[in-house]
């Protein structure tokens, strides 16, 4: 069940994935990790899925990723007494906290915090950016407006505010509850909504410490603003681009996605890219020309995963959708541009002996073409720090740490093994050898890399690289 390809497919979960086959059948279409989300579904439905797919990793010995996606705040308007109202361009309109059902004149926001981070000028956007508003007045508890692009509007429709930063804390009650809920069930990574500035995530870091790690979801413009210092706290970082979408001008999207994805890839953390990949296949058997070009143009440029939402989480080919997401990946990969165009980005090396090590082990890797690169790592760090180079040869990332393995799974490039704790290096290097041969990867007289740190076990300590051939093993698999 190891994957040829180098970047991961991350599933969501919904009505249409929820039994033990169609998890399955994900899994083998080439599902890498799957997206529990949070603003949908019952606990016990989540609980539940997550059952099977810990149940289908050891069946398929080999690890799977589970994401919790935190629902976030979510700005919404009240209700209107007919249900919907018609908003004309030029008319005025005011929001406030009055929670009376609302005309087309006024209407409740019931956020107090909006109202005080907004000024004269802002521009509201309500119901994905179709209408627009522009505000004329305010204060503690309203908004006067001027409606600059009208249409229908309905009740509890969302509200966006692009460029301003409101004075609230991306978890709510209610993620704060799931959040326990999720970490108790064991899950792997944690996707924090609406995250705003680097504190965001520190925050979140005090409640989750080492149980999980960490992906920042990046959907407004204030959180590119402070881009650099959150990569840095984050484990990893998605590319929100529905909400991002909606706060930016369309034309803006695939230059901040590039521009993120670079930030990352020199930083060392993974980079996922989300929504609308392959939205035709909600209802079609396949996708547009455009949809494919759009997780092409990702894999070329170096992403780590690209996520598939409503299409498997509710769409009506689920594993169609995952099926032509592998195959898009297979085709790139095996491109004769793709390791030309692949170009790591300068790296935010530290003075280290661990990036020293692992800069090394790219140029080796170039001199020598191993069979396999091979990590040995507890927190998941040397196996970071060496897909970070974007290597030409696979990277087996062995560790002890069931946690680490998982986690792992969304990183470009690695391939995740659990083994048994090692306590010397000559145990560790007849380890690597093994487990290159079984798993397909290396044969008699190939030459795999070993990269771990000494002592063993202790965090961001990689220090040893060591080059060994393969004797006396059988032929390499094909």
């Amino acid at each position: 069940m190891q994957r040829a390809r180098r970047a991961r497919i991350v599933a969501t979960l919904g009505p249409a994935t929820a039994g033990e086959q169609i998890i399955r059948a994900l899994v083998e279409a080439g599902a890498d990790v799957f997206r529990l989300n949070f603003s949908h579904g019952s606990r016990d439905e989540h609980a539940r899925r997550v059952a099977v797919i810990r149940a289908l990793e050891a069946q398929c010995e080999r690890p799977i990723g589970v994401l919790l996606d935190l629902q976030g705040p979510k700005l919404r308007l009240g209700t209107f007494e007919a249900g919907e109202v018609q908003l004309a361009a030029g008319s005025r309109f005011r929001l406030d906290l009055d929670p009376a059902p609302g005309d087309a004149r006024r209407v409740a926001l019931p956020h107090p915090e909006v109202f005080g981070a907004l000024v004269p000028g802002t521009e509201l956007l309500l119901d994905d950016g179709k209408l627009r508003l522009r505000v004329e007045s305010c204060g503690d508890d309203h908004a006067e407006t001027t409606v600059v692009v009208g249409g229908p509007v309905s009740d509890r429709k969302g509200v966006n505010l692009p460029g301003v930063v409101l004075p609230l804390s991306p978890l709510t009650d209610k993620d704060r509850s799931d959040l326990a809920f999720g970490l108790d069930l064991g899950i792997d990574w944690v996707a924090l909504s609406c995250v705003q500035r680097s504190a965001d995530i520190a925050a979140l870091r005090e409640i989750v410490g080492d149980r999980a790690w960490i992906m920042a979801k990046l959907e407004k413009p204030a959180a590119i603003d402070d881009l650099d210092a959150i990569i840095a706290l984050a484990d990893g970082v998605m590319v929100a681009r529905g909400d991002l979408g909606v706060e930016l001008p369309p034309e803006d999207v695939p230059e901040v996605q590039r521009r993120i994805v670079r930030a990352c890839r020199a930083a060392g953390k993974p980079v996922v890219v989300a929504t609308q990949m392959l939205e035709s296949m909600v209802h079609a058997p396949t996708p547009t020309r455009a949809e494919v070009s759009d997780v092409a143009t990702a894999i070329y440029d170096g992403v780590d995963a690209v996520l598939l939402s409503t299409e498997t989480a509710s769409g009506d080919h689920p594993v169609e959708a995952v099926a032509m997401m592998n195959r898009i990946i297979e085709r790139v990969e095996a491109s004769a541009s793709y390791r030309s165009g692949l170009g790591t980005p300068q790296p935010s090396a530290s003075p280290s002996t661990a990036d020293a090590l692992c800069i090394s082990l790219q140029r080796i890797a170039d001199l020598i073409a191993p069979a396999a690169l091979v990590t040995y790592t507890s927190s998941g760090s040397t196996s970071l720090r060496a897909a970070r180079e974007r290597p030409a040869a696979p990277i087996l990332g062995l560790t002890p740490l069931v946690a680490t393995s998982r986690r792992l799974s969304i990183v470009w490039g690695v391939h995740p093994v659990l083994i048994d704790e090692v306590l010397e290096v000559g145990q560790m290097i007849k380890w690597a050898n093994r487990i290159a041969v079984i798993e397909g990867y290396a044969g008699s007289g190939d030459d795999i890399v070993i990269v771990a740190g000494l002592p063993f076990g202790e965090p961001g300590a990689t220090n040893l690289l060591h080059v060994s051939r393969i004797a006396g093993a059988p032929g390499r698999r094909t």
